[in-house]
């Protein structure tokens, strides 16, 4: 574990720093207050930190404050060493966020005892943390494809309309259907039906710009938003999606499948909603499907309300 040691005194820094060493740590190690907030506002900043109270140029405490008024989700455990004994400053150290604190001379049993906790505790609020992202993700993401769920993709289609509410501009929603699924499922399998969703979903991810969002709807069908500019051409985006899919066959269990999409794409301005961008797409999309599949359609017009 990267431990920061924050102390001026050079005998009482060489003391700790060894005894941390000798117990498999790694150390920082600043001579000032400043030095302590320099390396402890950085986003790889040590996980805990050893800081001294009375220090020149930034005293201990201003240093707690400040990186206290950071906000992260994995802030750095720090205990406050301090010849400081009376109760009155101890509540102080707390108050301004010290998880710990260990009166000058230490004792080093207890200091590494502390530091024991503090690894701990660190470790338990990783666990927790990657729990969480964990059940954020699972809540946002489709399970068999791991892009963008339905309830998502659409949240992000609500939060683009706001967006073009606000500042303007224009948003293309295209929805995307693999041509003849059924059959892919009927003659190689559903396990192969899993795999082209898969690898199709992969050529999706990589083909959409980094500021468009890709989500599945069910089934095989996909929802793709992209964010455009005043004059860009909507079907360039979407037809080049329908390219790379058909360019691309996918590797399944059932050997090499090819496979296109069709793609009805709809354009919307500020007043759009969600409800009637979606009718429109479906209807472009039915229209790529009579008009021979494979191709990209646009609705009739900008959805504007």
């Amino acid at each position: 574990m990267r431990i920061l040691i924050a102390e001026d005194d050079c005998t009482t820094r060489a003391t700790l720093t060894g005894m941390l060493k000798k117990n498999g740590h790694e150390v920082v190690e600043a001579v000032n207050g400043v030095e302590a907030w320099q390396s402890l506002r950085q986003t790889d900043a040590p996980a805990l930190a050893i800081i001294d109270w009375i220090m020149p140029e930034m005293d201990g405490l201003e240093v707690l404050r400040r990186v206290r008024g950071i906000q992260t989700d994995r802030p750095t455990y720090i205990i406050m060493l301090t010849i400081k004994g009376e109760k009155a400053d101890i509540i102080t150290g707390l108050d301004a966020g010290a998880d710990d604190y260990l009166p000058k001379p230490f004792d080093h049993g207890e200091l590494s005892a502390r530091v024991e906790v503090g690894r701990r505790l660190i470790e338990m609020q990783a666990k927790l943390l990657d729990a969480r992202n964990a059940l954020a993700h699972e809540a946002t993401h489709d399970p068999l494809t791991g892009i963008l769920n339905r309830r998502a993709i659409l949240d992000h289609l609500h939060k683009e309309l706001s967006r073009a509410r606000r500042h303007g501009g224009l948003i293309g929603v295209g929805m995307c259907d693999i041509d003849h699924f059924k059959q892919v499922n009927d003659t190689h399998g559903h396990q192969a039906g899993d795999e082209v969703l898969c690898g199709l979903s992969h050529i999706l991810r990589e083909s959409v710009r980094e500021y468009d969002y890709l989500g599945r709807m069910g089934g095989e069908e996909f929802l793709v938003i992209t964010p455009m500019k005043a004059g860009t051409e909507p079907l360039f985006v979407f037809e080049r999606l329908c390219r790379q899919v058909s360019e691309n066959p996918i590797t399944t269990r059932s050997g090499v499948l090819s496979v296109t999409l069709s793609i009805g794409v709809a354009c919307a301005t500020a007043q759009s909603t969600v409800d009637e961008l979606l009718a429109a797409a479906d209807a472009a999309l039915y229209r790529a499907k009579n008009e021979g599949r494979n191709r990209v359609c646009l609705a009739d017009g900008r959805i504007t309300g």
